[in-house]
């Protein structure tokens, strides 16, 4: 059994932002404002698998896919509570993975760190993809591909300029997330309750969560297919801990992030599909065709609610390219930083910006786009499913890791822990099994993916974990080489004396 890992000590710890007096390679820098980390930790729950995927989940499970939802989110709530815990009394850049490496040993902070910088070089290509075809619709004259490359080129630039760039731009991409999505609970509740004046709202109503074959029209069973169909939506809530080692103060902003993931889930994911599943009966040939939030908005007799529609999923796409760039290159620096990763990551600008990590990330990007358009039956289908099981995985790492770095911390600096993890270590156990269980129901999903992408992913998991155990026998091979030549050059040299002598 390994000994317990200790806290970083002043000086040598993970890495710090930098400040203006720092030299301009020394690490990140602090220039992300509260209000950037406010925005960012509202909108990272927002995705645009919220919009584009609730319809099939609707199709599978009925009104009960509120109660798929809602577990999802109360996991989601519970890790990150974990996560907060860990991030609050030592924020860094690599968040998770460095939890794991301190917690768990080097081969889990290696393979956990290097298997989300690969699910969102990934997503990268499935977003650019994904806004290309909604600015081909309005402007056709630039092929498909042009406008992958367009949006790609421009996001790069604005992470390279400056971390302050990136948290501007997401801040109003996150805020339009909001303000629409906010309108559209407050209009579409109005019209559900009936008093919407002018609405075409004859469908709306109560009712439509008990009609057309009760709640659970497909089943309890429906409930668990519904969460492999919702869990990935919830990814990116993350992203807030990570960026906070940027922030003016980490510390808060990881418990205020922390605090608020309650009401952000409820609102957002809740508060949103409760009023679809209201607005239209489940089995609405409309949810099917146009998707579930299209189909609402239409129920209402808005104009061009299409069109609408697609504005509001191109900010959620730019949004999450954005945040994934951002994410991807601080997860590449701070696996550079500890040795996980070539050093050249871990090179900082005079902004405090890590332009290799970045370029690095986006250059995996552009080539898994190309694979998109190229092979989009084969190799980029590979790579999306030995992806998809990746935010399980991350979230069973945050809840092991927690477990044993509460007790480091209460050992060390009680002080630091601001944030608490509810009924540790029970709620931590129960969250972990429920991970657990979702991972093995996802190998008897044969209708919607689920054991293809869980194999996969496993395959991927598998190979990255033998490269870890593979550096860390030849690190030591090394360290023990090392010794064995100071060894022999003290023992020369005293020979050497004794012959003076």
């Amino acid at each position: 059994m390994t000994s317990q890992p200790t806290l970083p000590r002043t000086g040598n710890g993970p890495e710090k932002p930098g400040g203006p007096g720092n030299p301009p390679d020394s690490g990140l820098q602090a220039g992300l404002k509260n209000r950037h980390l406010s925005m960012i930790a509202i909108g990272g729950v927002i995705g645009a698998g919220l919009f584009v995927g609730s319809s099939t989940g609707i199709a599978t499970a009925g009104p009960g896919i509120l109660l798929s939802y809602a577990l999802v989110g109360t996991l989601v709530v519970l890790v990150m509570r974990m996560l907060g815990e860990m991030s609050a009394a030592n924020p860094t850049s690599g968040s998770f993975s460095a939890h794991a490496d301190r917690a768990l040993g080097p081969w889990a902070g290696f393979s956990i760190g290097w298997l989300y910088w690969f699910f969102w070089v990934v997503v990268l290509a499935v977003e650019a993809t994904a806004g290309a075809a909604i600015l081909e619709g309005w402007i056709p004259a630039v092929p498909q591909w042009g406008w992958a490359l367009i949006v790609m080129v421009v996001l790069t630039a604005t992470n390279l300029a400056s971390v302050g760039s990136y948290g501007e731009f997401e801040f109003w991409f996150a805020g339009i997330k909001v303000v629409a999505i906010g309108a559209f609970i407050v209009i579409g509740g109005l019209a559900v309750f009936g008093v919407l004046p002018g609405a075409d709202s004859d469908q709306a109503g109560l009712a439509n969560l008990t009609d057309h074959g009760g709640f659970l029209p497909n089943g309890a069973g429906a409930i668990l297919t519904g969460i492999l169909l919702v869990v990935f939506s919830f990814m990116g809530s993350e992203i807030a801990t990570l960026a906070a080692g940027e922030s003016e103060d980490p510390q808060r902003a990881v418990t205020k992030a922390t605090n608020s993931i309650i009401w952000r889930i409820g609102v957002f994911y809740l508060g949103s599909i409760f009023v679809v599943v209201c607005l239209l009966p489940w089995d609405s040939e409309s949810i099917a065709e146009d998707g579930s939030y299209v189909a609402a908005l239409d129920s209402l007799g808005i104009a061009h609610a299409g069109q609408i529609m697609n504005f509001i999923v191109l900010t959620s796409v730019l949004s999450c390219l954005n945040s994934g760039l951002y994410t991807a290159s601080r997860m590449a620096f701070s696996l550079g930083r500890r040795g996980d990763a070539p050093k050249a990551f871990a090179r900082t600008t005079r902004r405090g910006v890590p332009r290799n990590a970045i370029v690095a990330s986006v250059v995996f990007g552009f080539v898994a786009v190309f694979f998109n358009y190229k092979f989009p039956d084969s190799v980029f289908l590979f790579l999306v499913n030995s992806s998809g099981a990746v935010a399980l995985f991350v979230w069973l790492v945050i809840c092991f890791s927690q477990l044993r770095m509460r007790k480091i911390i209460e050992a060390e600096a009680p002080e630091k822990l601001v944030v608490r993890m509810w009924l540790y270590p029970y709620l931590t156990w129960a969250s972990a099994a429920l991970i657990v269980f979702v991972l093995g129901y996802m190998l008897t999903d044969t209708e919607h993916n689920g054991r293809t992408t869980m194999l996969l992913s496993l395959m991927v998991a598998g190979v990255v974990l033998a490269v870890s155990f593979v550096k860390q026998r030849v690190a030591g091979r090394r360290g023990d080489a090392d010794a064995g030549t100071d060894t022999g050059m003290d023992t020369g040299a005293a020979r050497d004396g004794a012959r003076t002598g």
